[in-house]
């Protein structure tokens, strides 16, 4: 009940976290359709710090929107006496569940995975070029599943909002 009153902020906290996440997720897609094993030119000096301090807001921005989206969710639930039972994935809250779970995976794959990766691809962290090399194909693939993971992340969300009498 105590976050009844900021409910709808958390609502509208949430949906705008999640196109921030997602919209990311969804533009690299649209702007870089398939996968090339390339590495990124290394920008003149003078560049350089400039490139880096808009690659890390944006970067910051995208992974932090992660954050923002999976705890307002867990709020919102937690709120209306859901959590337990979306998590346990039991009753009317299973849906949501789904979703929950799935935006979990996302978050974890994001933070622990992409994350330590791309760094390297994008010289935050200094790395040979083979292990950069490596690192395109994983941030690649981890990208991607994230990417595939919030079709079904939100269908289940939406669906556990707004059809949990479906299920």
């Amino acid at each position: 009940m105590f976050l009844m009153v900021a409910d709808p902020f958390l609502r509208v906290l949430h949906i705008m976290a999640i196109i921030v996440w997602m919209g990311h997720n969804w533009a690299n897609v649209i702007s870089r359709p398939r996968y090339r094993r390339v590495l990124p030119d290394e920008p003149p000096a003078a560049r350089r710090e400039l490139f880096i301090a808009a690659a890390q807001r944006e970067h910051g921005v995208f992974r932090h929107a992660s954050l923002v989206a999976l705890t307002t969710g867990i709020l919102m639930l937690l709120d209306r006496g859901q959590l337990t039972e979306a998590l346990r994935l039991h009753g009317a809250s299973a849906p949501l569940g789904i979703g929950v779970w799935l935006g979990f995976i996302m978050v974890v794959n994001l933070w622990f995975v992409l994350w330590p990766n791309q760094k390297k691809v994008l010289g935050f962290v200094a790395a040979s070029d083979y292990e950069r090399l490596r690192c395109t194909r994983v941030t690649f693939l981890s990208s991607r599943t994230n990417t595939i993971l919030s079709m079904p992340a939100i269908f289940f969300m939406v669906m556990g909002a707004h059809g949990a009498a479906l299920f």
